[in-house]
């Protein structure tokens, strides 16, 4: 077990990376800040706040690649915890 944690941490942050890195991009082909991201786009105000279901799918995504990241990594530490 002690090979399990460190590793679901690990793939963890590089799936909420991975997730963050390959964000949906707006209209102009630039993607959101990750401060907008992290607040799902609750501070964007005026015109901007068109932006905020990107934000939302943007913070989804990285989520997705947070929680596919350590479940990967607790079952690669756990295959590897057999051997």
């Amino acid at each position: 077990m002690k090979l399990v944690t460190p590793l679901a941490t690990l793939f963890a942050a590089a799936g909420a990376l991975t997730g963050f890195l390959l964000r949906p991009s707006d209209v102009f082909g630039e993607q959101l800040p990750l401060s907008v991201v992290l607040t799902r786009g609750s501070d964007l105000h005026g015109l901007n706040r068109l932006l905020i279901p990107l934000a939302q799918r943007s913070f989804n995504e990285m989520a997705a690649g947070l929680i596919l990241g350590a479940v990967l990594g607790t079952v690669v530490g756990a295959l590897l915890a057999r051997r």
